[in-house]
């Protein structure tokens, strides 16, 4: 609480948080919840746009990006694309625009399933292993760097945490 000398009175206002500062938001957030929900958000925005400075100038999205981790991930028996979709960290509507895209760059390549002609099969060709080996460590020193203000205990106390948040959202 931060407290300042008026005239002969004492006036005490309550403390604002680093998110309500950043925001320059006057009025107090409503719940600790929204506050957190708000700081979550934030701090969000703040990490995806430090990972998209790191893979943007080699060309892909951290959408496309996340594809690529994933095809890598599921080896030489590929993936059908609504298991890439479902895998995905932030779900993508556009999932096939997505892989056509990352087709035409040559980084996945995608085949019918001929036991079931609906499906299609995605794999990573070794050009989009090379551009993942390429961008592997580059990333890696972002997230850490993102998360230098906590102890490797805070961070994963945080994970914890998230993964009880998600659980009640899925």
């Amino acid at each position: 609480m931060t407290c300042h000398v008026l005239s002969c009175n004492v006036v005490c206002m309550k403390a604002t948080s680093a998110v309500q500062r950043e925001l320059r938001q006057r009025r107090p957030f409503q719940s600790v919840s929204q506050e957190a929900v708000v700081a979550l958000l934030r701090t969000t925005d703040l990490l995806r746009r430090r990972a998209a400075a790191v893979v943007e100038p080699a060309g892909i999205t951290l959408q496309q990006f996340n594809v690529l981790r994933i095809l890598r991930g599921s080896g030489e028996e590929g993936l059908p694309t609504l298991e890439v979709a479902s895998r995905m960290v932030e779900q993508a509507p556009g999932v096939t625009r997505l892989l056509d895209r990352l087709e035409a760059k040559g980084l996945v390549r995608r085949q019918r399933c001929t036991k079931d002609r609906r499906q299609h099969l995605c794999w990573i060709t070794q050009a989009g292993l090379a551009l993942l080996t390429e961008l592997d460590g580059p990333v890696h020193r972002s997230g850490r760097e993102g998360l230098k203000g906590l102890s490797e205990s805070e961070q994963r106390a945080l994970v914890r945490l998230l993964d009880a948040v998600r659980a009640e959202l899925d």
